[in-house]
């Protein structure tokens, strides 16, 4: 251990993300200069080779991106693909792909609390470790889990990469039977998740607060997912169709994922956070009790309470589940008609980790001649950048293995998908 003003820390590899990467931190004469959340896996070209494939093939071949959220992936290519081509899909078909993203979020966010981000608070270094001491708790978390899991794959198909999913619908419609097997395990899920708000409240935060603009969809009248306009907390609006005006992304030197900026404001974050804030309101009377139950404050604007967000956000897709469930009734057709026809289209949702947006140009022929896909990830890099810059700088007198403890743990708020923003960490500080 040198001298605070005048040291190195590396870390060969951040566990409990998704992806590869470093970061590089400098520090000259005790303060911070220089913070860079360094993307080095290599870029997997996904909007190249979308060019030359049929308007059909997006959903399956953008679900390859991430085996975690795929399904968002699959609903903003849909929602783009069908703008292109005129057609708006609402009534069952919007309920059950309603479903099967609730599916997704219960999947992931019972993961990234239970199995990625819960260590940090109880001093374990994975969650192997936190079962060997508290298996109950993990047990519930893999539980509800296994639901999300179960939903994807009566409704998509399978829990990894659905298959089921198409552009005007789905391939297949479930039936009565399979969805309503889906009620009790549901129910049970819904009362692990609320105690899971319950437990994740209770955890040491510091005491630590970002300024970040917050940006996701908002529908008016319920939480949104597959619908909406984009919102800040700060009274910037516009629709889907126009997030490439108001969103600017650049190549960075340290990164081979491209940063996004609010055009003319800077930095912003999406991702639950800003979900929970712009959309709170509308959160379904299960949430919101659960919410107020430890006192979450209608904005929450510290990422390491991120957790407790993401807690509430699982209870939420639960409630939303079984209510859908109730409702459900087989129909027919399972997909509408999707004509090609030359056309720019836009989508956008909400991933587990924020908004998804998703555009393409097709020709008359329906053969997509453009792609652009913008993930939550590259869009929060500037945030979770900032972050960790005024977060060091607080922080230099810890030593070595608590400093690097921290700033992994500061990454992981964010949930960030790595390999989604190609377009483990490594860590130095670089101190003179």
């Amino acid at each position: 251990m040198s001298h605070r003003n005048d040291r190195a820390l590396t870390v060969g590899s951040l566990s409990r993300v998704e992806g590869e990467g470093a970061l590089h931190v400098r520090v000259v004469d005790g303060r911070v200069t220089d913070v860079r959340l360094q993307i080095y896996e290599p870029p997997r070209f996904f909007e190249g080779f979308l060019r030359g494939r049929g308007y059909t093939e997006p959903p399956d071949i953008t679900a390859r991106i991430c085996g975690i959220c795929p399904v968002a992936y699959q609903m903003s290519a849909c929602l783009a693909i069908e703008d292109a081509c005129g057609v708006r899909v609402d009534g069952p078909i919007a309920d059950l792909r309603r479903l099967l993203y609730c599916g997704e979020w219960i999947s992931s966010h019972a993961l990234h609390i239970y199995l990625l981000h819960a260590p940090d608070f109880l001093g374990y270094p994975s969650v192997v470790e936190l079962a060997r001491d508290h298996r109950s708790i993990v047990e519930r978390g893999l539980a509800i889990k296994k639901v999300g899991n179960a939903i994807l794959e009566a409704v998509g198909g399978r829990a990894i990469h659905p298959v089921n999913v198409r552009v005007g619908g789905f391939y297949r419609v479930p039936t009565r039977t399979e969805i309503t097997a889906l009620a009790a395990p549901l129910q049970e899920a819904l009362e692990a998740a609320t105690a899971t708000v319950d437990w994740v409240a209770g955890f040491p935060f510091p005491d630590f607060e970002h300024s970040h603009e917050l940006l996701a969809l908002v529908e008016p009248g319920r939480y949104a997912v597959l619908d909406g306009v984009i919102r800040t907390d700060r009274g910037i609006g516009f629709p889907v169709r126009a997030f490439e005006e108001h969103i600017r992304e650049e190549q960075m030197p340290h990164s081979t994922a491209l940063h996004a900026r609010l055009a003319g404001r800077g930095r912003y974050l999406t991702g639950p956070l800003a979900r929970y804030a712009l959309s709170g309101p509308w959160l379904l009377p299960e949430a919101r009790a659960a919410a107020d139950a430890v006192g979450l404050e209608p904005v929450c604007r510290n990422p390491f309470r991120s957790i407790v967000v993401r807690a509430v956000e699982l209870v939420q897709a639960i409630a939303e589940a079984i209510r859908l469930v109730d409702a459900y009734r087989p129909f027919a057709p399972a997909a509408v008609p999707v004509l090609a026809r030359p056309g720019v289209g836009y989508g956008a949702t909400e991933a587990p980790r924020g908004t998804l947006f998703h555009r393409y140009e097709i020709d008359k022929n329906g053969c997509i001649t453009a792609a652009r896909i913008v993930p939550p990830t590259s869009q929060n890099q500037a945030a979770i950048e900032d972050d960790l810059r005024r977060f060091v700088q607080d922080r230099l007198e810890l030593d070595d293995h608590r400093l690097t403890h921290e700033c992994e743990q500061a990454i992981r708020n964010h949930d960030p998908c790595i390999s989604c923003a190609t377009h483990f960490l490594e860590l130095s500080v670089e101190r003179s």
